[in-house]
């Protein structure tokens, strides 16, 4: 279901024409090699669409809003080959509403000893005229992400890649729409938010249907159709009984079934990505939706526990970021449950009720039936998995009151020590950077939630870049991080974002 469009992002050389006609024609040929050698570079995620020098006002302020209206168009990259005066570059800056990479760069990666003279050094001057360009960036207080390096370098062409993945999670934000089945659990505060300042900042949209209005949509669902998705979910995973009848056993896996098809017809018949559920509220529900849910944040979609649409919307927007990346390691809701404190083997057992999604998997993945206390419904079935080993990130969302905080923990995933066999959930364990104590003090200092969107396939820094395009404080708990630092850093942050 994960659909989203055929992006591209345009490649804007900004120049001027002191130096003639030969020299514009020298400019043009370099963007041209430069765009062409970057789509062959196997590398970026997205194509990247040359366009002609960019030297006037006129010309300059036509293309953004030619950008701003391309609906395909994810953003641009611009670079100023030859020294391009800014000021011709404010019109079009202030009325560009897209992302914006500045590639600080240049055509050669050497300089040209033997043969170096000033025609080439007044052809050549990217290091004058992205400094010209970079400073009314900063005089209009705009934002945009900076790259420098030779753009023929694979660390380079790995950084605009990243940053696509970012600016395509900007402007997919304003296409995400949450469904809410039922509302927040009760007297909890960190899944509380403001949706009008969700939808005035990020472009959420976050509605409320009754349960039972989701619950017809999965009693009309066909029998065929259940048997179907049924079969499915046995061909793809491991069945284990333990005791329980197979006929019974089936019986349970096909009220998820069920579920799943009729809360993804609902969410495509009312154009909505990604949805919440309370288990204190399942109305006309069978059980609680768990393999349904996996299986449909399998799929793409956004999910949040217990009326969290915060993190729901994060997930589904985590999931867009790292669609179609090669060897993905997967991207889920997730919670923080226990702690293992024995020193030298510290971290925290992640996992939910049901609703991991099986994305994180490593090794096979097993449906189980077994009683829940939540909910007040009968056994739900679930798929019972462990995580990927490996360096990821955990990010919270979190509403202040005044403003919003995007909290990104940089964490290690790694094996329990010993199976839990009594456990029958999935499960993730890791030990956030830089170690525990420090990790999670921070995390509480910040205001983190309990809820998190985690993902192995993300940065650190490409989250807190859509923090930055969002216009919102962005607070990263990484390995250099200690508690007086970051006291300070959330009161500077606090004058900074009102």
């Amino acid at each position: 279901m994960l659909k989203t469009k055929k992006y591209e992002f345009w490649f804007c050389t900004g120049s001027q024409d002191l130096y003639g006609d030969e020299c514009l024609a020298h400019v043009a040929e370099h963007s041209r090699i430069i765009v062409e050698k970057l789509n062959q570079s196997g590398e970026l995620p997205f194509e990247v669409v040359w366009k002609p020098t960019l030297i006037t006002n006129e010309l300059i302020r036509k293309t953004f809003n030619e950008a701003n209206t391309t609906e395909n168009c994810a953003g641009v990259i611009t670079w100023m080959h030859t020294f391009s005066p800014a000021k011709s570059w404010i019109l079009g800056l202030q009325e560009f509403r897209k992302p914006l990479l500045h590639l600080h760069t240049q055509f050669n990666q050497e300089i040209p000893y033997d043969t170096i003279d000033m025609d080439f050094m007044n052809e050549n001057q990217s290091a004058h005229g992205d400094r010209e360009y970079g400073h009314i960036f900063s005089r209009l207080g705009k934002e945009r992400k900076v790259i420098m390096g030779y753009w023929g370098d694979v660390q380079v062409q790995k950084g605009i890649a990243s940053w696509m993945r970012t600016a395509v999670g900007v402007i997919e934000s304003s296409h995400i729409r949450v469904m809410r089945v039922a509302d927040n659990m009760r007297n909890v505060a960190v899944t509380e938010g403001d949706k009008v300042a969700a939808q005035i900042q990020f472009g959420w949209e976050i509605d409320a249907y009754p349960v039972n209005e989701i619950a017809q949509a999965v009693s009309a669902v066909s029998q065929s159709d259940i048997h179907a998705l049924t079969d499915e979910y046995y061909s793809k995973y491991e069945i284990l009984l333990e005791g329980r009848d197979a006929g019974e056993f089936r019986r349970h896996v096909e009220v998820q079934a069920a579920i799943e098809l009729g809360f993804e017809r609902f969410l495509e018949e009312k154009n909505y990505q990604a949805i919440v559920t309370h288990f204190g509220d399942l109305g006309g529900l069978g059980q609680l939706p768990g393999l349904a849910i996996q299986h449909l944040m399998e799929k793409g979609y956004g999910f949040g526990a217990e009326g969290d649409w915060k993190t729901a919307a994060m997930v589904r927007l985590m999931k867009i970021m790292t669609g179609g990346k090669k060897d993905a390691k997967g991207t889920s809701f997730m919670e923080d449950y226990t702690y293992n404190l024995v020193p030298g083997k510290e971290g925290i057992l992640q996992a939910h009720m049901l609703e991991v999604c099986p994305t994180i998997a490593d090794g096979k993945i097993s449906i189980k039936v077994q009683p829940l206390s939540m909910g007040d419904r009968e056994d739900p079935a679930r798929l019972v998995f462990t995580a990927k080993q490996g360096p990821a990130i955990a990010t919270s969302l979190i509403d202040l009151g005044n403003r919003f905080r995007l909290i990104i923990n940089t964490v290690n995933c790694k094996k329990v020590e010993k199976p839990m066999p009594k456990l029958p959930v999935a499960t993730a364990f890791w030990t956030p950077e830089p170690n525990l104590k420090t990790g999670a003090e921070a995390w509480i200092i910040a205001g983190g939630a309990h809820h998190t969107a985690f993902s192995y396939d993300l940065s650190a820094e490409q989250m807190g870049d859509w923090a930055d395009a969002m216009g919102i404080e962005a607070v990263y708990i990484d390995r250099d991080t200690t508690i007086r630092q970051l006291k300070n850093e959330l009161r500077w942050n606090q004058a900074v974002y009102r």
